[in-house]
C-alpha cells in the first residue's frame, strides 16, 4: 500500500533549482523524485551522526519531542532503547521490602551464632609457628 503523501512548497535560490534541473535531466527522473531522494539521503546522514543523536536524545530526555518522533528518526530499537533509559532515569531506587519482615537469628543461624575473637599467641601450639 502506497504511503500517503503530502504537498511541500518551499523557497529556494534559483541557482540551486536550475543545477537541480539539470540534473534530473541528465537521470531522467523527476525533480520530486530527486528531492525526495536528496531528503532520505540527509535524515539518513543525520540518524548516523553522533552530534545529532545526542542533540535529539537530550531533546526527548527534556520531553522537547516526543516517542514517536524518535522513532521515525532513528527507528524503533533505537527509540526504544531512548524510552528504557528515560523511564530509568526519571525512576527512584526501589526499596526493597520482605513481605514477613526479616527472619530472627535463630532459625537462620540455627540458633548458634558465631563471635569473632582476637586471638593470642597462646592460641597457636608450637608446631603452628615457621
Amino acid at each position: 500500500m502506497a504511503e500517503e503523501k503530502t504537498r511541500v512548497d518551499f523557497n529556494a535560490p534559483k541557482s540551486l533549482v536550475d543545477r537541480a534541473d539539470s540534473v534530473v535531466e541528465i537521470l531522467d527522473i523527476s525533480r520530486t523524485r530527486l528531492l525526495i531522494k536528496a531528503l532520505e539521503d540527509e535524515l539518513e546522514d543525520l540518524a548516523n551522526d553522533e552530534e545529532f543523536r545526542r542533540r535529539l536524545s537530550d531533546a526527548y530526555y527534556e520531553g522537547r519531542v516526543d516517542y514517536d518522533t524518535v522513532e521515525a528518526i532513528l527507528g524503533r530499537e533505537e527509540a526504544m532503547r531512548l524510552k528504557l533509559l528515560r523511564e530509568s532515569i526519571d525512576r527512584t531506587p526501589a526499596i526493597p521490602r520482605l513481605k514477613d519482615g526479616l527472619p530472627s537469628n535463630d532459625p537462620f543461624y540455627d540458633g548458634k551464632i558465631s563471635e569473632w575473637r582476637d586471638a593470642s599467641p597462646s592460641d597457636f601450639d608450637d608446631e603452628s609457628r615457621p
